[in-house]
């Protein structure tokens, strides 16, 4: 009788707070049972209203409950320790090997027949050594014996007998045990009652006065009411209600003989005279016996005794007592009820005979069934065995299942970012705690159709994405503007079962890039303007290009001029040649700056460039000096192709090489390239074996105007600038050298600078 569980709940509770020490990881299930399905429903739930649990102390309402909404459901623990089910007391059969049994203010609503079947059923079903907890106005009476009683007033009792009676009615169906249900009578049936005290008193005060003993049997001679003052007629014995055992031996003699007639004619028959001592005196009594009316079919007798006071007259000599007569008739009543009796016992003996024959051919049938008995037994037991095994193994599974399930729970509980999860008919399953942000969600919305859910997203192809991908499987990435401004990156995958990769709903993912977004935006912001700044730059190194050149132009034909007009002046000439000078560098200077500003535009536009096209091109420009030195070139290309400033790249391998023969030693100059791939990039490295570099040159070689003496076609591009273009490239530029022995250049370049195609 659990009902909507809350005691089933109590005792888990109880059992919890006891579990501690070496009982900690006892295992513990406690079976709740009602015959009602709407309150299993209800208790399987495990959430109760505020006003249900007001009586719970705070610490346990912290330790055993979990706050959801205005409500409370019982955690987790707890709930797995009770299995709810739905069970007839009735009708179907008890649980069995209990080591404690609460049945409290059930059985005060059934009969006591029934009562007494259920009692019967709560004791087999508990172990020897179980408890069994009752109601305060439920006592066991049927099974007390099989009890021990450990608290009467809380009716708490223990089941100490080991061999229990069978009973029949512990498992019959109550129609069997004869329980009908009987109306209630309707008060226009009940008659008023009677005064029977006041009739009692007045009948036993009629017969006092009298001197008569009214005495009432039934056929068996049992006294069932008297009135009148027995002690005059009867002999005064306690526990015993046989009159004939009552009666004086000539009153017991003249009563057999009265009470045959009557019962045989149903006529009243009298007899007087029968003398009895009463007392130190001897008395004669008369003596009447009178059919009354039949209770079902038993008919009753009334025996009135008197003294005798007709003595003397006519009437009385005919009915006078004559002890010989009625000793003869009492011997053949005697006798008659002996013959009866032998016939009786003959018949007893007869239907004993026949059921000592039916007896052993039960005997013999229940050898059988108890053979079969033992052969089931043995296959339950071995099947028990097996469900043993089985049960090991799903405790073993139900135990992964609240790892996992624990593991997912701290898993959406620690992440940030919203998760729906939507079945095939687009109905929420679960979401994160971190989806709450995005979307008004309640527990109470699983299960609910996810259109029927308000979002704070401006994202109304929602439903459409989840259809798509349920259809093609396909993942989804949106970027997604909220109400008040966020921004969110917003993935729609499938839900795939493992078991058969079948696509059984999708997951929706919200990550928050509000920050990034922000970040994007100024990034794109600061691009533009530097944008700008960088071609308001060009323009202004071009101008000033322009503008410088031109009058340095009208400088150096002054200049010329003016050489040709001091040619006698000696001192003059100094000057001249001194500005001379100044004016060169000047215009270098101004031509690397347009340089520069030509090569950095350059850096961003990549192509493929052949190597061995541009090596080739090389020699062709610097043909005159190889010849002249007799250098030799030599090529080894793992890799014959970089995406690169075509540009660029020749005017660093241009500088290098050219460098290589201009610092060659008074051997022949031998200068190798090569092109390899390394760790996961590219290495392009120029080494030869000319004069070499000290420390110090090693130093200041790559510094903007190390260096200034060594030209790529004139330009004035230097070392500076060419690891400067690599560095822009994602690459670095780094040089060995011995002096005297040669230098090494080496160029590391990102995987981006390999071409995909084949050389």
């Amino acid at each position: 009788g659990c009902a909507t569980g809350e005691e089933a709940y109590s005792l888990a509770i109880i059992v919890d707070e006891k579990l501690t020490g070496k009982y900690k990881n006892t295992v513990v299930k406690i079976f709740a049972t009602d015959i009602d399905s709407q309150a299993m429903v209800h208790a399987g739930k495990g959430i109760y209203q505020p006003e249900t649990v007001k009586h719970i102390s705070p610490e346990r309402i912290e330790k055993y409950f979990k706050k959801e909404g205005e409500n409370y459901r019982v955690t987790p623990a707890i709930r797995r320790m009770v299995i709810f089910a739905q069970h007839d007391l009735g009708k179907n059969p008890p649980y069995c090997n209990m080591h404690f049994i609460s049945c409290r203010n059930l059985l005060i609503y059934m009969t006591p027949v029934l009562q007494k079947k259920i009692f019967m059923m709560l004791l087999f079903g508990l172990k020897v050594g179980g408890y069994l907890f009752l109601g305060s106005s439920e006592t066991p009476t049927n099974i007390i014996n099989s009890l021990e009683v450990i608290d009467k007033k809380w009716r708490l009792y223990k089941s100490v007998k080991s061999k229990r009676e069978v009973s029949f009615e512990t498992f019959c169906m109550p129609e069997m045990l004869g329980i009908k249900r009987t109306p209630h009578p309707s008060p226009l049936e009940v008659s008023p009652k009677t005064n029977h005290a006041l009739a009692e008193a007045m009948n036993g005060a009629l017969a006092f006065e009298l001197g008569y003993l009214a005495i009432c049997v039934d056929e068996n001679k049992q006294v069932l009411k008297s009135f009148g003052d027995t002690t005059k007629y009867l002999i005064q014995q306690n526990f015993n209600s046989n009159l004939i055992e009552l009666l004086p031996k000539p009153l017991a003699v003249a009563f057999n003989t009265l009470s045959s007639d009557v019962l045989k004619d149903n006529i009243t028959a009298s007899v007087s005279g029968i003398k009895i001592k009463s007392g130190k005196k001897i008395a004669e009594v008369s003596m009447s016996v009178s059919p009354l009316m039949s209770k079902g079919e038993q008919t009753l007798l009334m025996v009135t005794l008197s003294e005798d006071k007709t003595a003397g007259t006519a009437e009385a000599k005919n009915i006078v007592f004559d002890e010989k007569i009625y000793h003869d008739r009492y011997t053949l009543n005697l006798e008659e009820e002996l013959k009866e009796t032998k016939e009786k016992l003959h018949t007893a003996y007869e239907r004993l005979d026949a059921s000592n024959e039916n007896m052993q051919s039960f005997n013999e049938e229940l050898i059988s069934s108890n053979e079969e008995m033992q052969s089931t037994n043995e296959e339950m037991q071995s099947v028990n065995e097996e469900l043993h095994t089985i049960n090991a193994d799903y405790q073993l599974k139900n135990k992964e299942l609240l790892e996992v399930n624990d593991d997912l729970n701290n898993y959406f509980r620690s992440n940030i970012n919203g998760q729906l999860f939507i079945d095939s008919e687009l109905q929420l399953m679960k979401f994160s705690p971190g989806a709450v942000k995005q979307i008004n969600l309640m527990e109470s919305d699983i299960g609910r159709p996810l259109s029927h859910i308000s979002t704070n997203i401006k994202f109304e192809t929602i439903i459409e994405d989840i259809k798509l991908v349920l259809a093609q499987g396909e993942i989804l990435t949106k970027e997604i503007e909220t109400n008040n401004g966020k921004w969110y990156q917003i993935m729609t995958m499938p839900y795939v079962q493992q078991a058969d990769q079948k696509r059984t709903g999708a997951i929706i993912t919200f990550n928050d890039i509000t920050e990034l977004k922000k970040l994007q935006l100024e990034l794109d912001r600061k691009n533009k303007s530097l944008l700008r700044i960088n071609a308001d730059l060009d323009n202004f190194i071009h101008a000033a290009s322009h503008d410088l050149l031109a009058p340095l132009g009208n400088i150096e034909t002054s200049i010329n001029m003016m050489n040709k007009i001091a040619l006698s002046d000696a001192k003059l000439l100094d000057f001249l040649n001194m500005i001379n000078k100044s004016i060169k560098t000047y215009r270098l200077l101004i031509t690397d700056i347009a340089i520069i500003a030509k090569v950095e535009s350059d850096m961003g536009l990549t192509e493929k460039v052949n190597m061995d096209d541009l090596i080739s091109n090389i020699e062709w420009s610097l043909e005159d000096k190889i010849n002249l030195s007799g250098a030799i070139i030599v090529r080894d290309f793992e890799v014959g192709h970089l995406v690169f400033s075509k540009k660029n790249l020749r005017s660093i391998l241009f500088n290098l090489i050219a460098n290589a023969i201009k610092f060659r030693r008074d051997t022949l100059p031998v200068i190798k390239i090569r092109v390899k791939k390394e760790d996961g990039g590219v290495l392009l490295v120029v080494e030869d074996n000319g004069k070499g570099i000290n420390k110090d040159g090693l130093d200041k070689i790559f510094d903007m105007y190390g260096r200034l003496n060594q030209d790529i076609e004139g330009s004035g591009i230097g070392l500076y600038l060419a690891k400067k273009i690599v560095n822009a490239a994602g690459g670095n530029m780094v040089v060995e050298s011995t002096p005297g022995k040669g230098t090494k250049f080496m160029i590391y370049l990102p995987h981006e600078n390999l071409s995909t195609t084949a050389a």
